[in-house]
């Protein structure tokens, strides 16, 4: 069974083919966006732009767990975003947009940004 063609749904990547607790970018709908996969196998998906360093860097953040919060990293600045919900974990007042994903037949499928926080 192949993904249905859905304008608001982007293919971008096997699941098999994303590292556990790594980032890959993919352009999605015109933006730079950040896709994880998390040690529980959770799929994730940022804005892979750090307001911190204004630059397109996390997709190459480190992936970890604090207080049973997935999070990425920054690599630059070291601020942490919740993978969930795309809201720092360091500073209360600044996030970046969370995604939604799902996976079908196999393919990562980003849609629209999402709308509650996690």
């Amino acid at each position: 069974m192949r993904a249905r063609r859905d304008p608001e749904w982007q293919s971008v990547c096997r699941a098999e083919d994303l590292e556990v607790e790594r980032g890959v970018a993919a352009l999605v709908h015109g933006q730079a966006i950040a896709i994880f996969r998390a040690r529980d196998d959770a799929i994730y998906a940022l804005g892979n732009h750090d307001p911190f360093s204004r630059a397109s860097v996390l997709a190459r953040g480190i992936v970890g767990v604090r207080a049973g919060v997935p999070f990425v990293g920054s690599p630059q600045h070291r601020h942490a975003f919740d993978l969930r919900s795309g809201q720092c974990l360091d500073v209360e007042h600044v996030s970046v947009p969370a995604y939604e994903v799902k996976v079908v037949d196999g393919a990562v499928l980003v849609g629209g940004r999402r709308r509650e926080v996690a």
